[in-house]
């Protein structure tokens, strides 16, 4: 059995339409109702008439990513049983609507973290990046978190200060923009909301926000069980505490302590390879053993990291990690499980024709349909070695 090809739409205002995805090949939908604030039920008639829309096209919604945890929710703080009550809801919701998989995420305050969204390649397309020394510049100098420096070393905050020192007032609102961008469709935080966010995690340590994590699952797999659907935590992007946060799902470690302390079949993780692949001290394919069958959805895509641990995002079969190889293992696991588990090209880069419109970071239309291309010919090739037809 193969892998279920999908791609990520942010809606109706996406550059990419539904008629330039059923070019690529992919046949299933990835997307969210972006426009709900977060923790707001998403109503039946919202979520048919998206559906709707997608099946209009010739394509199916296969994914919700994401259905968003409110920030409650991760401090424990306010209504936030309220919120989960909401988040059941939206759950019923979905399963009313015959939508089976959901992705979610536990990263406090931001999403994920870049901080150049147009890092020129050798061959002069377009990727995203990630760089300890400018993190330092916002975290140090623009948003002036209290002990910020006592996140970095001493390598980190010399070039930091050297940087901040010639950059220029444009330069620096560019990077703000860029760290705080998160995701399209949605509002985008200023570094005073930011600020006000970071103190209500100010008691909020590793070990709490994992506990916090194992409470909201403990309220919420029981009622995905009983409306077959598949929870899909994505690991954090990039995987490591950004702005003095604790991440809590950045390891194989992380992801064991989920997938043990709430058994129900319903709790899974969405295997990034992208995410997880920007820590040095992850092995993705020790992790994505260690995931097994209750791999509920997968992202491909590849870094590359220098000696600091900054990062770019390569081309999806060139970087750190070795695509073959988690390729390899992740049919094996489909061939577990009866029915197919979706996958998508994350992220790609701006390249050909597309460097001339606009694109919403990481996903524009030709980057990803390279990757696309290039992860199913890679696995029709290891399906057909192992007589996986």
């Amino acid at each position: 059995m193969q892998l279920k090809q999908t791609w990520r739409w942010f809606g109706p205002n996406d550059p990419v339409t539904l008629q330039n995805i059923l070019q690529t090949g992919a046949s299933g939908i990835v997307t969210a109702l972006h426009h709900i604030p977060h923790g707001d039920i998403w109503m039946v008639e919202e979520i048919e008439k998206r559906k709707n829309i997608i099946e209009s096209s010739g394509l199916t919604w296969d994914v919700v990513e994401s259905v968003t945890v409110h920030e409650s929710i991760k401090t424990q703080t306010g209504n936030y049983k309220n919120y989960i009550e909401q988040y059941k809801q939206t759950l019923h919701n979905l399963a009313a609507c015959n939508i089976k998989i959901v992705t979610y995420n536990f990263m406090p305050v931001t999403d994920w973290t870049r901080t150049n969204l147009d890092y020129v390649m050798p061959d002069g397309s377009r990727a995203l990046y990630f760089n300890w020394f400018d993190l330092a510049v916002f975290d140090v100098y623009v948003l002036k978190r209290k002990n910020a420096a006592s996140s970095y070393n001493n390598v980190i905050l010399q070039e930091a200060e050297k940087r901040f020192k010639h950059y220029s007032q444009s330069k620096l609102d560019a990077l703000t923009e860029m760290i705080l961008f998160g995701l399209p469709g949605e509002k985008k935080l200023t570094p005073a909301e930011v600020i006000k966010k970071l103190d209500w995690y100010k008691h909020i340590d590793h070990s709490t926000l994992r506990e916090h994590l194992k409470y909201f699952l403990q309220q919420i797999a029981p009622v995905a069980d009983e409306l077959d659907i598949k929870l899909a935590i994505h690991p954090d992007d990039p995987p490591f505490d950004v702005l003095g946060l604790p991440r809590v799902v950045s390891n194989k470690n992380d992801i064991h302590f989920i997938l043990s302390s709430v058994q129900n079949k319903s709790n899974g993780i969405c295997f990034c390879t992208g995410s997880l692949g920007a820590g040095a001290d992850n092995n993705l394919i020790e992790i994505v053993c260690s995931i097994n069958e209750r791999l509920h959805f997968v992202h491909l895509r590849n870094t590359k990291r220098d000696e600091y641990g900054n990062f770019y995002e390569a081309d999806h079969l060139n970087g750190d990690t070795d695509m073959y190889a988690v390729v390899k293992e992740v049919l094996a696991i489909q061939q577990k499980i009866k029915t197919p588990i979706p996958f998508r090209p994350d992220h790609g880069h701006v390249m050909l024709d597309d460097m001339h419109k606009q694109t919403n970071p990481g996903y524009s239309c030709i980057g990803r349909m390279r990757g696309l291309a290039e992860l199913r010919g890679l696995m029709l090739g290891i399906s057909r070695a192992n007589e996986w037809e």
